[in-house]
């Protein structure tokens, strides 16, 4: 049976095109997507990579012949395929590789209503009958099942302004760095009408990323933004990666924007709406965040990293909204999915409805001083994470807990230090109430981990 173990990852398809992820994959992916979902309708979307529209193409071809209907949206960000399944009430597919280079393309599933498929939900099994078929042959039966374009992005960008009222804002200057990716194609749809003065960069739709990688995570990748705001005299800077589900916010200093304060802002917001809603915050967010959502009396709940735990409580809690130190931000209202451009318009309502500067507004949400994630090679990661417990216990005041790695709470400060899923590799989050202590944390645990 052939082997796809290596670009089925915990929540996506991901790999290197052609070596790793090609149009015949893409094909028997499609067969048995529908064949497991138990599908008569799919809808589908593709980011701007070179390889994209091909495998989504050869995807449909797939699908069609297990007789399933095949609702074609074209070129889209990842939250424009949500709306669509959404909406639609049908599975879907969203092809990209978000902000890996270009020579990655992959592919987001979905359930209808934009429920996710991960390892526990279908993905395995899509897996093993994907591999099933490129042994044996696709077979099934050309033409069963027909393939229908139809353009989403008005629907879209009009679904969006139904969820935030930017009707009364006062007029905002606003440079956007789509990264050559999805938001260049979506930002004006969602931007059009609003009292909103654009100042676009890398607006061409450009798979090979000719002028940065489309990662704001990266701090590198924010430098033309931080630049522009403060030549523009904008009032706000906003980043997204190449699918456009994540979104960074600059502030009219050019400074980076937290997206833990990001993550408390809008639970505020959303807590005016829905008093006393519960919100969801990962593990790795700012302390300030659970403390912010308690005095505006909502529930706080603690969540291990990643979109599929931050969904999965979601829908276990009826949470209201969910936020990531990544700049993911889950909405119920959005069925529970990470909207990028949703949480951008959260952020322009809070602006626009006031007077003061968006440093000004934020200050209120920032507390701690954080190091941001730290990654460090280790050849054994059970063996590091051991040490740095036995380097900290039996300390007066510091408590552990394994929720997703381990979490270390100390008086004054916490730290996080988790292996990732993919590299050898440990990434420490470390918080403190001052710069001195959290270095002095961050420090210290960096000293024993890399020993």
């Amino acid at each position: 049976m052939a082997d796809l173990t290596k670009i089925f990852k915990a929540y996506d398809v991901r790999g290197v095109v052609p070596d790793e992820l090609n149009e015949e994959i893409a094909e028997a992916v499609g067969a048995a997507f529908v064949e497991v979902i138990g599908a008569k309708s799919v809808v589908m979307a593709h980011d701007m990579r070179v390889s994209s529209a091909p495998l989504a193409r050869a995807f449909a071809r797939g699908a069609a012949s297990r007789g399933a209907e095949v609702i074609n949206a074209g070129l889209g960000s990842t939250d424009l395929l949500y709306y669509a399944s959404g909406s639609l009430g049908l599975p879907g597919v969203m092809f990209t590789a978000s902000h890996n280079p270009a020579r990655y393309n992959g592919m987001k599933m979905c359930r209808a209503g934009a429920a996710p498929i991960g390892t526990d939900t279908g993905l395995l099994e899509i897996r093993d009958r994907a591999a099933r078929l490129l042994e044996t042959g696709i077979g099934g039966t050309p033409g069963a099942g027909r393939v229908v374009e139809r353009d989403l992005l008005e629907g879209y960008a009009a679904h969006l302004k139904t969820l935030v009222d930017l009707s009364g804002i006062r007029r905002l200057k606003v440079v956007v760095d789509a990264g050559n990716g999805m938001a260049g194609y979506t930002v004006p749809a969602v931007f059009k009408g609003l009292p909103i003065d654009l100042v676009p960069l890398y607006f061409e739709l450009d798979g090979t990323f000719p002028n940065h990688e489309a990662n704001p995570i990266e701090p590198e990748n924010l430098r033309d933004l931080q630049k522009a705001v403060i030549e523009h005299g904008a009032d706000i800077g906003l980043a997204f990666d190449g699918d456009a589900d994540r979104c960074w916010v600059i502030d009219e200093r050019g400074e980076s924007v937290s997206p833990s304060t990001i993550t408390a802002l809008v639970a505020v917001r959303e807590l005016a709406r829905h008093p006393g809603a519960t919100i969801i915050h990962n593990l790795i967010t700012s302390k300030s965040v659970p403390e912010i959502i308690a005095e505006h009396g909502g529930v706080p709940v603690r969540s291990r990293v990643g979109h599929s735990f931050i969904k999965a409580e979601m829908a276990r809690t009826g949470a209201v909204f969910g936020g990531e130190h990544s700049a993911h931000y889950y909405f119920r209202d959005f069925w529970y999915a990470d909207s990028g451009m949703l949480a951008a318009l959260h952020v322009l309502a809070a602006l626009g409805e006031q007077d003061r500067p968006l440093s000004e507004l934020l200050a209120r949400y920032t507390r701690y001083v954080a190091s941001g994630e730290i990654n460090s090679r280790v050849a054994d990661q059970a063996a590091a994470l051991a040490k740095v417990r036995a380097a900290f216990e039996g300390r007066e005041g510091v408590t552990f807990d394994e929720l997703d790695g381990l979490t270390v709470n100390g008086p004054g400060w916490w730290f996080n230090l988790r292996p990732s899923n993919t590299e050898p590799l440990l990434r420490l989050n470390a918080e403190a109430a001052d710069e001195r202590t959290m270095a002095a944390v961050r420090d210290e645990v960096l000293a024993v981990v890399r020993s």
